[in-house]
């Protein structure tokens, strides 16, 4: 879920004879914007409190984007649709569980938890924010989902066939829904637990040798 890390990412080069934008500035630029997006939300912010934050004028802004509604959507589409680490742990049950710690991780992350929530609400009244989300978030997420079920099947674990839009609704809605929607602290193991249940809800074998990060991940919190 793109919707991983809250960082800057790098414009498009400027067509020839177009102005070049600094790099830095815009990287200053979008930093801010998620900065205010988490402190005002999106309603309230501005060009002008980017700018403030950013440290250069209003003009630096539109040099990049016309309004605020283009920036937003650019710059979380592209927080949205960065790719998860997939590292192969060698079962389905361990790479849905290290999945899960990196979402999870992502979705307490002290800007993300503040600006989800928001956007959320805001896509219910902007259909431009909810196209842009959904499309964004379901293309990361099917990629992810497609590599770990992919896997799941080279290894014998899942027929092939297995749908990877049901299998990343039930890796990811469970604790999407507890963190960015109800916002409720996760028990203690409930991680583990979490990808015990969806792997054999998948249909895969669950054995001691697919639980990896047993003893090294602790704490689900």
């Amino acid at each position: 879920m793109g919707y991983i890390a809250l960082v800057a990412a790098v414009r498009k080069r400027p067509a020839a004879g177009a102005a070049v934008l600094r790099e830095d500035v815009t990287t200053a630029i979008r930093q801010a914007v998620t900065q205010e997006l988490a402190a005002v939300g999106y309603g309230r912010l501005s060009i002008e409190g980017v700018a403030r934050r950013a440290g250069v004028g209003k003009t630096a802004v539109y040099r990049r984007w016309s309004s605020k509604l283009e920036m937003v959507l650019e710059i979380v589409s592209e927080v949205a649709s960065q790719s998860l680490p997939l590292l192969d742990t060698g079962s389905l049950r361990g790479d849905i569980e290290m999945v899960l710690h990196v979402v999870s991780r992502a979705l307490r992350h002290r800007l993300a938890s503040q600006i989800i929530p928001d956007l959320l609400a805001e896509a219910a009244r902007n259909p431009k924010i909810g196209h842009t989300l959904q499309e964004a978030l379901r293309a990361n997420q099917r990629q992810a989902s497609e590599l770990l079920i992919g896997r799941a099947v080279a290894r014998g674990e899942l027929p092939a066939g297995t749908d990877p839009d049901t299998a990343v609704d039930l890796i990811i809605g469970p604790i999407y829904w507890r963190l960015a929607v109800a916002r409720t602290p996760l028990p203690q193991g409930y991680v583990s637990e979490l990808a015990t249940s969806v792997a054999a809800a998948l249909g895969a074998p669950i054995s001691q040798s697919s639980f990896p990060n047993e003893r090294t991940s602790g704490s689900s919190r």
